[in-house]
């Protein structure tokens, strides 16, 4: 296959469309449900007052905004994936924007900025006519025209995870999980919603202490979603995974869309796994065990998540499987002897650590 082949076949993977939309025609389609802003798609992170006020002090004075990005749905419906917080910030200008189904967030009430000292105060419709933006303003920011990229349908979901991956400099999506998530709630949105569900269940999270940053950026659903994608692989799909971002994505998506998935049982493999790890190890789960010192200490590791978490669920559900608090502490006092420092070691990819960790953690808890 030579360069030309290879530019018409992949630009065949992601289909996509440009379009240049006054900011009355995206408020028609939000207020009608046919454009989506997902809450999940963000961080916990907002916009100040100061931010927000400047992206309307840019649509009035004719300053250009960045394009909005949306993934369109197979019903045609548009979901916001890069762009959220400059929509939120129009739509609460103009009193609707939704907390949920039922509630609207408190209208927007700007303050000044560089240029326009005068917008302080300012909202769309205050009681108050010294308050309320003039007309002539609301008809500027109503007719300003936003560039819309759109990822149709057919693009697969590698392709938009590789998509939205690039679109991360605009910073609305920082890490893997963050846009592994964008896919899910497209794919799937009662998945993802089941999957955070997990990440709040008590004994999961009293194994894991992440720091609030880990947190944030959502890496006690990334590791969810490692447990589930790596204990299913067989050693021969173990040594071909590659770049572990997309073979996640691609493996987790597969989940959410089967008809053949049970999430009854895999979350009753999730619950005993983490029940037994919250009762014999605790916080200390997932962290070194110092035989000199006799004690564990340092930060959550993921190669330790990957042989105990992944190992013991390998086999928690088999017939007559059984292990004792004792044992487990056992088992995990005695791993770091184990671990090759060549397989796990500082600078080693995911890829080549993850058939040793796993590998590992299946021989450790066997029966």
């Amino acid at each position: 296959m030579n360069l030309e082949d290879e530019i018409r076949e992949k630009s065949q993977e992601i289909a996509t469309e440009s379009l240049s939309m006054s900011v009355g025609e995206l408020a028609s389609l939000y207020k009608d449900g046919e454009l989506d802003i997902h809450p999940e798609f963000q961080r916990y992170y907002r916009w100040t007052l100061e931010q927000k006020s400047k992206l309307i002090e840019s649509l009035l004075l004719g300053i250009p905004i960045p394009p909005i990005f949306v993934s369109q749905t197979e019903k045609g419906r548009w979901d916001v994936v890069d762009g959220l917080q400059r929509m939120s910030t129009i739509f609460q200008l103009l009193g609707i924007l939704k907390k949920d189904d039922t509630n609207l967030v408190e209208p927007l009430v700007l303050t000044k900025t560089k240029y326009l000292a005068n917008l302080e105060g300012k909202s769309w419709d205050a009681e108050e006519e010294m308050n309320a933006l003039p007309d002539s303003a609301k008809l500027i920011i109503k007719r300003s025209r936003i560039d819309v990229k759109i990822v149709l349908n057919k693009s697969d979901a590698a392709s938009k995870y590789e998509l939205f991956q690039r679109l991360n400099t605009g910073g609305s999506l920082a890490t893997d999980q963050e846009v592994r998530n964008c896919i899910l709630i497209m794919a799937n949105h009662s998945f993802f919603s089941w999957l955070q569900d997990l990440g709040n269940y008590p004994s999961y999270k009293k194994c894991l202490p992440l720091s609030e940053k880990s947190l944030v950026e959502q890496f006690d659903l990334e590791l969810i979603v490692r447990f589930m994608v790596l204990r299913r692989l067989g050693a021969e799909d173990l040594v071909n995974i590659g770049d572990l971002g997309p073979f996640l994505t691609e493996k987790i998506v597969a989940l959410a869309t089967s008809h053949g998935f049970d999430p009854k049982e895999e979350e009753e493999i999730f619950k005993k796994t983490f029940s037994l790890l919250a009762e014999s190890l605790g916080e200390d789960s997932f962290k070194k065990f110092d035989l000199e010192k006799n004690r564990t200490g340092g930060p959550v590791l993921i190669s330790f998540f990957e042989v105990i978490a992944i190992g013991l669920a390998f086999w928690i559900n088999s017939s007559g499987y059984s292990i004792s608090n004792e044992e487990v502490v056992e088992k995990h006092h005695s791993l770091q002897d184990r671990l090759s420092v060549t397989a796990t070691g500082s600078g080693v990819s995911a890829s080549r650590r993850i058939p040793t960790t796993v590998k590992l953690g299946r021989e450790l808890f066997a029966h």
